[in-house]
């Protein structure tokens, strides 16, 4: 299915020591053929982890049809694809999947939570899914929660834009680290976990199915390659060996465990009776959402209403925002690595946020309900395909667009019975919370400080929450105010929030080097070992807009706005009076012997800059 490794290295004389592993680096174009076929496999990709979004926030909007997880199904694709065309072209500028963020659905169940959002008790459970009686009321139901959704995440989403122009980020990550990370994402899965019963619950032996596929396919049979027929112009027609396990075990347990409930559907083991929980085990039990689903459906801006903004909303998303912001940086420097490309500049990196930024608030605008990160799944399936291809992943930008705005096929999801969803979600919930585990690696796990600091943030973040949201503690809080009362009970009722807010200021108050804070270990596994401003130029040329770059060269004042591609970040420092430990750090930071060495280094940049 791609070239062997010989013929892609005859094929590109030029590749150096990290990227002779890449069949196609990043400004490569494969063939038209090659370029779909990489495309949709990320497309695919996406879609897998993307896919339980909608039918998470169609439980919390207290939905009254399932029509409303076919729209937002439809939009979500579509916003993953817009968000991926422009990170790919305007924004970072490598190979970058955009997917729907899991981070916002912690602030989102927090705000559900508030006395003036719970669902009515008359809800549409105990009514056939068939009845569209009351429709126009059901409608407002979940779309006065949408509203404040989309007005809060905009807000928020603005914030980001302005971090990434103003270049902000910079500051804010300097205070951050692995211990302030870890209990933030894990948190994020592990307060989610009600979540995943809601859609277990109706048929817990699917749901134990969907999840040990799962399991199955991305651990006991990962490296286990199915021979597949593919085409080579100087080979002609063989079999390849393809990691099909590796790469989409969620997409094959999702198959197996829908075609596993049709067949218990047409032979009627489970219930025709919609008042019987098992009842949405059935392939059949939203069938009228497809038949009544448009062939096309285009999203557009306030379709739902004039979004409505809340302190608490924006405050819990903004939470969210940060997180996300800090997880993306990390894919950047990853996609970078396993492109084989150098480390992205500081300018690249403004873009990309800035773009996540915008993208978010475009997803607010037309209801998502949710932003927009980077999937590092589709970072990891670069070191496996070999192919970091710009245009595949553009590509895959397109076919997640066609596939958002053909409305029946978004329809033709909504058929997956929520338990085989509910298993999935199991098993990415605790990939979640894993995954921000894993930054303790950085961190001196003998200290009795850094354990004391992370089961602290740990267990404060999963008590708090569940005392807030208590109904019987409702009354707990009353300062008077009651727009101070919500976002105090947002906050407190996310988990991530409280847990993360909690390592933030024991880490940095707590006595300890940064050794044992992981701090220098962290930034090192971020910045790789050769710093950006002593990558070749030609090199770097890739984080550059091609036809623009060298007019922008022209104009002086380009280089002081953080998100040009010209952006010079030693210039800010230049009339500051923190510039002799700024430039310290930065001979620490690049690991030149001396100070001599450094200056020397740097005027001979300079020069060849002029």
């Amino acid at each position: 299915m791609k070239m062997d490794l010989n013929e892609a290295e005859k094929k590109s004389g030029n590749l150096n020591d990290k990227s002779k592993y890449v069949l196609y680096g990043v400004e490569d174009t494969p063939s038209l053929p090659m370029c779909f076929l990489f495309g949709l496999q990320q497309a695919i990709m996406c879609i897998g982890g993307t896919l339980s979004i909608p039918f998470i926030l169609s439980g919390l909007l207290c939905a009254s049809s399932g029509d409303v997880t076919s729209t937002l199904l439809s939009i979500t694709m579509f916003m993953c694809g817009i968000a991926t065309i422009l990170q790919c072209l305007f924004g970072i500028r490598l190979g970058i999947v955009q997917g729907g963020s899991h981070t916002f659905i912690a602030p989102i169940v927090a705000m559900m939570a508030l006395d003036k959002w719970r669902c009515p008790e008359s809800d549409s459970e105990q009514r056939p899914l068939n009845d569209t009686s009351g429709v126009q009321d059901g409608d407002e139901i979940w779309q006065s929660r949408m509203r404040e959704i989309q007005g809060n995440l905009i807000v928020a989403s603005i914030t980001q834009l302005v971090l990434g122009c103003t270049g902000m980020l910079g500051i804010i990550i300097q205070f951050i680290g692995p211990l302030t990370i870890a209990p933030t994402i894990s948190l994020i899965g592990l307060s989610l976990t009600g979540v995943a019963i809601q859609f277990n619950k109706y048929q817990w032996g699917i749901a134990f199915l969907s999840l040990s596929l799962t399991l199955v396919f991305s651990l006991y049979l990962r490296e286990i390659k199915i021979p597949l027929p593919a085409y080579n112009r100087k080979r002609g027609c063989r079999l390849v060996r393809y990691p099909l396990f590796q790469l989409f075990p969620v997409i094959l347990s999702i198959c197996i465990s829908w075609l596993f409930c049709h067949i218990l559907t047409i032979t009627d083991v489970f219930p025709n009776n919609s008042t019987i929980p098992s009842y949405m085990a059935r392939t059949d039990s939203r069938l009228e959402i497809l038949e009544r689903a448009p062939w096309f459906y285009w999203p557009y801006p306030f379709q739902f209403g004039i979004p409505t903004v809340s302190a608490a909303g924006y405050v819990a998303f903004l939470a969210a925002t940060i997180s996300s912001i800090i997880e993306s940086v990390g894919d950047y420097y990853a996609a970078a690595r396993i492109s084989g490309a150098p480390p992205p500049p500081a300018h690249a990196l403004n873009r990309g946020i800035a773009m996540e930024g915008l993208s978010s608030i475009v997803s607010g605008m037309v209801g998502s309900g949710h932003g927009t990160t980077s999937y590092s799944q589709n970072v990891g399936a670069i070191g496996i395909t070999k192919v970091a291809s710009r245009a595949v992943f553009l590509t895959a930008g397109l076919i997640l667009v066609f596939c958002g705005v053909v409305g029946k096929f978004g329809a033709a999801l909504t058929l997956i019975p929520d338990p085989v969803i509910g298993g999935t979600l199991t098993v990415l919930f605790g990939i979640v919370s894993a995954v921000g585990l894993s930054t303790l690696k950085f961190i001196d796990m003998d200290s009795t400080r850094n354990l004391t600091i992370l089961g602290t943030a740990l267990i404060l973040g999963l008590m708090i929450p569940q005392y807030i949201s208590n109904p019987e503690n409702a009354a707990l809080i009353d300062t008077g105010n009651s727009e101070l009362d919500q976002v105090i009970k947002v906050l407190l009722g996310t988990a991530m929030f409280v847990g993360g807010v909690v390592g933030f200021i024991l880490d940095n108050t707590v006595p300890g080097t940064d050794e044992e804070r992981g701090i220098i270990a962290w930034r090192k596994s971020l910045s790789s070992s050769h710093d950006t401003e002593t990558a070749d130029s030609t090199a770097l040329q890739m984080y550059e807009y091609p036809y623009v770059t060298k007019y922008l060269r022209k104009i002086n004042c380009c280089t002081y706005i953080p998100v040009s591609p010209v952006f010079n970040k030693n210039i800010e420092f230049n009339c500051s009076c923190c510039h002799r430990n700024k430039k310290q750090e930065n001979i620490t930071e690049v690991g030149y012997d001396n100070k001599a060495a450094f200056d020397e280094d740097s005027t001979a940049e300079n020069s060849s800059r002029l």
